[in-house]
């Protein structure tokens, strides 16, 4: 028996596929003032992890699309907000992933970069 998707998380899923389609089409473009309105766009309609998500989820996608366009938009269009958003967001993935694996935070790795001095 095929289980029911929620409509909401159905519409939810539905706008994150748009808004990922819309931003890899106005990055590829590597035209300054479209990917600036664009990401403009997303800050305004939603919070800073979020819009740093989708932008993230669509560079992967721009990366195998056009690998020029991606070095373009990292380089040129991402603000520094952004970055720090995008690095956050996979900082905390990251994370997470080593803790399933068995690493122990703290001393096989650190979320700040600090690792501690192991002989």
């Amino acid at each position: 028996m095929p289980s029911k998707q929620d409509p909401k998380q159905t519409v939810f899923y539905r706008q994150l596929e748009q808004e990922t389609t819309r931003t890899v089409y106005a990055l590829a473009t590597c035209n300054a003032q479209i990917g600036g309105e664009i990401i403009a766009s997303l800050c305004d309609r939603f919070s800073l992890e979020e819009a740093a998500g989708i932008i993230l989820v669509s560079l992967e996608q721009l990366l195998r699309l056009n690998a020029e366009a991606f070095v373009w938009s990292v380089e040129q269009l991402l603000p520094a907000d952004i970055l720090k958003a995008i690095r956050n967001v996979t900082r905390v993935a990251v994370s997470r992933q080593s803790i399933e694996r068995g690493f122990a935070l703290g001393e096989e790795f650190s979320v700040d970069g600090m690792q501690s001095s192991q002989p």
